[in-house]
Formats: structure tokens, sequence, C-alpha cells
């Protein structure tokens, strides 16, 4: 039973990472941009909050370098798509690689760094709980916060009228501009805003989740979380859920190799990704599914003056 209480512990934080990025990218998509950059852009905001760690000790800085760094590259990809009209799908993949070469040039004197001993966390008496205790109760505080953002990103979506804007100008910008909405400066706004939340995914892989650098240790999981967006039919709670999933099946390969299961460890290695692919080919037999849930204009570009 201890095995299963840690195997959901390290479910929730292993999610915890996909469900920030996916968020990001979710506010991203509802604004009509597609930002195929999630990889790169978590890789450099990943040595940023590392680095940021190293200097500091102070783990909350490392997470504002990491959502800083990730602002800043979603920034420029946003006045390259948004202004310049670049196509969104080639600058996405441009930054990502951008971010790959950078981050492994940028960290190259902290392959070897250690970072200070993080604190153990725990809820008051929940934490002390025997199995839920120490699988629900004692993780980092960023695990909660990211449920709390699930819960906010709802009610500004569903509940507020700026959340409506972003949803109108994701559907049709031209109507929202129409009704005198800036809607360049919106769908910057959520693009940097998206941004974000990447990076701060980011630094949490380097500074907690695997607290150490390792060039190209993001691993895919932007990829994972672009892939979840879709999968949670551009819905936040769903976005969650579908994190969790993704993260047991990520930790499932840990678990089954320390019980002794005798199967080849480059098998377990491709479970998450095996899985993304068969979600995506399950969701894609119904076009017509998607379409209902997907904003109208997104990856359209938007021309002002026609």
């Amino acid at each position: 039973m201890e095995s299963y209480a840690l195997l959901i512990g390290a479910t929730l934080s292993a999610g915890t990472v996909l469900a920030i990025a996916a968020l990001g990218l979710l506010i991203n998509e509802k604004a009509g941009i597609v930002n195929l950059g999630a990889e790169g852009m978590m890789l450099c905001a990943a040595i940023a909050g590392f680095a940021t760690v190293v200097h500091t000790g102070n783990t909350w800085l490392g997470f504002a370098a990491g959502m800083a760094a990730g602002a800043l590259l979603a920034a420029i990809f946003g006045v390259l798509v948004i202004w310049l009209n670049t196509n969104q799908y080639a600058t996405g993949l441009a930054l990502s690689l951008f971010g790959v070469g950078f981050s492994a040039f940028a960290g190259i004197s902290y392959v070897q760094a250690k970072l200070p001993e993080l604190p153990k966390y725990a809820i008051p008496v929940l934490g002390d709980i025997p199995l839920v205790g120490p699988a629900l109760f004692q993780q980092h505080p960023l695990v909660y916060l990211t449920m709390l953002l699930v819960v906010a990103l709802v009610w500004f979506l569903y509940r507020s009228r700026a959340g409506l804007v972003l949803r109108s100008v994701g559907e049709s910008p031209e109507s929202a501009h129409a009704l005198g909405y800036p809607v360049r400066r919106i769908r910057l706004l959520a693009v940097v805003a998206g941004g974000a939340l990447c990076g701060l995914a980011g630094a949490y892989i380097s500074t907690v989740y695997t607290p150490l650098w390792v060039e190209g240790m993001v691993a895919g999981r932007g990829w994972i979380a672009l892939a979840l967006t879709t999968f949670a039919t551009w819905r936040p709670a769903r976005v969650l859920l579908g994190a969790y999933l993704f993260g047991g099946v990520t930790m499932l390969q840990f678990h089954l190799q320390a019980t002794g299961v005798q199967v080849a460890s480059q098998l377990l290695s491709m479970l998450p990704y095996l899985a993304t692919i068969v979600v995506l080919a399950l969701i894609s037999r119904n076009p017509t599914w998607i379409r209902v849930n997907m904003p109208a204009s997104l990856g359209k570009p938007f021309y002002p003056g026609s």
C-alpha cells in the first residue's frame, strides 16, 4: 500500500508540470494562437530557474526567473506571428529548436551544480494521515496552486467579461475588431501569459521535480502539454485531469521497475509518448467533436485592414 501512496504522490507532481504548461497553451489557443514552441520555452525557463536558485538559494525566485524567460520568448513569438504575420506553426517550431540549442549552450557551466536541499512540505494534521497524507498532503505548494489556477481560469474564461472577450477573439477576431476590441494586443497578452506558465512549468522541473540541470531534461513534456489541450477539448478542468492521467503513465514505468516487472526499460520509457499518440488517434476519429470545441480561428492569421 505504501508503494501505491508514493505512486499517487509522484503522479500529482508529474501531472503538475504538464498541467501548468498545458494551461498556458490553452490560454494561447483560446485567443486563436497555436504555439509549438512550448518545449523550447520550457527548456530556457528550466535553465533560467535553475541558475537563479543556484545563485540565490530561493526556489520562488527561480520560478519568477523561469516565468520571465518564458514570457520573453513568448513575446518575441507573439510579435512575429501577430504583427509580422509569420506562419504560426513554422515560427513555433523555430522557437522550440532555438530553445533546445540555447538552453544547452547556456547550461554548460551548470551541469554539475547542486541546489540547496528543498524543505519538507506538509499540510498540518492532514499530512500525518497514514498512506493518504504522504500521497496527497505532502506536496510542494505549487501542486495545490495549480489546482487553484484551474478554478481561477474556469472562472476567468466563462464568468468574466475579459474571458468572454478573449474567447471572442479566438472565435471571430474580425467581429471582435469590428466591436472595437484591440485584437492584436489581446492576442499578445494571451501569448505572453501562456509563455509565462510554460516557463513556470520548466522552472518547476529543474528546481523541484528533478532538482538538477541536464541538457534536454524537459524530455518532450512540452509536446505532451500541447497534445493535452486537444485531449481536454480546450477545457481547463479536463486539462488537469488529463495531466494527472499522463503523469500517472509516466510514473507507472518507475513503479513497474521498482516492483520487479520484467519489461525492457526502453519500452517502459515509451509509455507516456505512446499514450499521447493513442489518445490523439482516438480523438481524431471524431473530427466533428473537435470542430465543435476548438476555437474557430485557431491558427489563422488576422489582418485588421481586411
